[in-house]
């Protein structure tokens, strides 16, 4: 049992994947299930409830959404964050994380960007 199939049993098939096999309930990941769900405009209250009581038993939660939720086709893409070169120039250059790097981006600037760059021997 993969993620995919608890989201289509959910969302599409409304038939519940737990009762199959006892060993899914511990296959069943509701962090990313909640994720996946605040996607849609007609699931995020769903979502925010199961973040509430998130020490509710898996069990619980699956059956809250299968019984919660109208049957419809729900695809959405991962969100990613977006990398760039400047952001790896400045964390090469200063030994920063992710985070520490966007915010010396903001304070650099591109004069900042461009010193940077002039001394790694890239492009101005």
């Amino acid at each position: 049992m993969q993620l995919k199939d608890f989201l289509n049993s959910i969302n599409d098939t409304k038939v519940n994947a737990m009762d199959a096999d006892i060993n899914c309930e511990r296959l069943y990941a509701p962090y990313v299930v909640n994720r996946c769900m605040s996607y849609f405009p007609d699931t995020i209250l769903y979502a925010n409830e199961m973040n509430r009581f998130a020490g509710t038993p898996n069990k619980l939660q699956y059956d809250y959404y299968l019984n919660s939720v109208r049957k419809r086709k729900r695809f959405s893409k991962w969100l990613k964050n977006e990398t760039s070169d400047d952001i790896d120039l400045i964390k090469q250059h200063f030994g920063y994380s992710e985070r520490k790097a966007r915010e010396a981006l903001e304070i650099l600037g591109e004069a900042g960007v461009s010193l940077i760059r002039a001394k790694y021997g890239g492009k101005n």
